[in-house]
């Protein structure tokens, strides 16, 4: 269950309030994986950072009941100064997992080589995705926050990605952007709708998309 207790954020854009989540009160359930629709800017990835706690509201709470990942592929979620391995090792220990096998699983999976061992600022935007990717796959998470998650490296990675995330959604649920309805499809069953501030739950994931297409026009 992930509940949203009279959520609101704004940003300041070019010295006017412009509002993305405005006043937002919803109960997801337990157990379902969501595709989150909305159009660009609608504020998907403000929302998942702020389930995830990477970024605060303007007032409100979330209230969750069970363990969620930090956003999937996003870079920030790491220290820049520190190494890809350091990140792992502080990581570890943040969420009291054996450090040992968290490091052994990353650094195989990332596929970073010497980089790896690297300050994280060094890096480009595919290999901060491939290393957040594979630090949240080491740990089990009820639930998964992902965005374009295995659209991250060449052909081989891609397949490689969307293997160990098949493998852990048979344990774990997961709110997922995407803009491949195919992919949305194959991962989830149940739909939200980020519309002007406002989100609306779909039980079905077609009915979800037939809204979001509606609202795309």
């Amino acid at each position: 269950m992930i509940r949203f207790e009279n959520l609101t954020k704004s940003f300041r854009l070019r010295g006017e309030r412009k509002v993305v989540i405005d006043n937002l009160n919803l109960t997801l359930p337990t157990g379902r994986s969501l595709a989150l629709l909305g159009r660009n800017g609608a504020g998907k990835s403000t929302l998942l950072q702020m389930i995830a706690g990477t970024m605060r509201p303007d007032s409100g709470r979330i209230v969750s009941d069970g363990t969620l990942s930090w956003p999937v592929g996003f870079g920030g979620s790491f220290h820049g100064e520190l190494t890809g391995a350091q990140n792992i090792r502080f990581i570890a220990r943040i969420y009291g997992v054996d450090t040992r096998q968290l490091m052994d699983f990353v650094e195989d999976f990332a596929e970073l080589g010497k980089s790896f061992h690297m300050p994280v600022r060094s890096y480009s935007s595919g290999m901060r995705s491939r290393l957040t990717f594979g630090a949240s796959m080491g740990i089990h998470f009820d639930t998964y926050l992902v965005d374009e998650v295995t659209a991250v490296g060449d052909a081989v990675f891609r397949r490689k990605s969307r293997a160990v995330f098949v493998d852990r959604m048979k344990y774990s649920s997961a709110i997922m952007v995407s803009h491949s309805m195919n992919q949305l499809r194959e991962f989830c069953d149940s739909g939200i709708v980020l519309e002007n501030g406002q989100m609306q739950y779909f039980d079905d994931l077609e009915d979800a998309i037939a809204t979001h297409l509606a609202i795309m026009g």
